[in-house]
C-alpha cells in the first residue's frame, strides 16, 4: 500500500508536484528554489547529478548511493519514516492559523533559525503551513511538503525553544493531519534516526513506524 514511500521525492515529482519538477535522465529533482531534493527509481546516474549540480551545488538524494565520478557524497542521513492511519484524539487549546503569502517572510525567517538547509525561498508553495502566534509573533509551525496522489508529508514541526512544553507541536501535528485526512489522503513524515525525542512524540500520537529511508548529501 505504501510502496511509493520508498522514494517519496520521485513519486511526489511524478504526481502532485509536477510543476516543480526538473527531469534529468532517470532522475527527478525539485526546482532548487523550492527544495534541494532529488530521487530516482534506480541508482542516480552521474550525468543526471552533474546536470542538477549546474544549478544546485548542495542537495539530498533519496535512494542508493550514487556513483561519484562527478560528485562527492560526503554524508548519509538516515531517517525513520512514519505513517498515520487514524486521526489523533487531542483537544485544541490554541488558535491555529493558516499562513498566507503575506506570512512567508516571517515563516522563512522563523524556520531558518532551526533548519536553514531544508527550507528554501519557495518551499511554502509545496503545501499548506499553519502556525501559532503569541504577542503577534510566530512561535510554532507545521506544514506539508512532499505530496503523492494519496499521501502528504507532514514537515517543519518546529516550536520556538522559549515555548517548549506547551504542547504546541502536538496540536499543530493533530491539526495538520486532520486537514490531510479531510483531503482523503494519508499523512506521513520523516525524522532523523538520532532524534529520539521527536520519535517518542510520534509514537505517542499514534504514528506507525514504517522503516528507515536513506538520504545522501551531495556536493559539487
Amino acid at each position: 500500500m505504501y510502496q511509493k514511500l520508498d522514494n517519496p521525492v520521485y513519486h511526489s515529482l511524478n504526481e502532485y508536484h509536477k510543476n516543480f519538477c526538473l527531469n534529468f535522465g532517470d532522475s527527478k529533482f525539485y526546482n532548487p528554489e523550492v527544495a534541494a531534493f532529488g530521487g530516482s527509481l534506480k541508482v542516480a546516474k552521474d550525468k543526471d547529478i552533474a546536470e542538477y549540480l549546474k544549478i544546485c551545488d548542495d542537495f539530498l538524494i533519496f535512494g542508493a548511493r550514487p556513483q561519484d565520478n562527478f560528485t562527492k557524497v560526503f554524508s548519509q542521513l538516515v531517517c525513520d519514516q512514519y505513517v498515520l492511519e487514524k486521526k489523533i484524539d487531542l483537544d485544541f487549546t490554541e488558535e491555529i492559523v493558516l499562513l498566507q503569502e503575506e506570512n512567508n517572510e516571517e515563516l522563512l525567517g522563523f524556520i531558518k533559525n532551526f533548519y536553514p538547509y531544508y527550507f528554501k525561498s519557495r518551499t511554502p508553495e509545496l503545501g499548506r503551513y499553519f502556525g501559532i502566534f503569541k504577542d503577534n509573533k510566530l512561535v510554532a509551525v507545521t506544514g506539508e511538503r512532499m505530496q503523492i496522489a494519496d499521501m502528504t508529508e507532514v514537515s517543519a514541526v518546529i516550536t520556538d525553544t522559549a515555548y517548549h512544553g506547551k504542547d504546541y507541536a502536538k496540536q499543530l501535528i493533530a491539526f495538520v493531519t486532520d486537514k490531510i485526512f479531510e483531503d482523503h489522503k494519508t499523512p506521513f513524515l520523516h525524522v532523523a534516526e538520532s532524534n529520539t525525542g521527536a520519535k517518542k512524540l510520534y509514537d505517542k500520537l499514534g504514528f506507525n513506524h514504517r522503516g528507515t529511508i536513506n538520504l545522501r548529501s551531495v556536493k559539487g
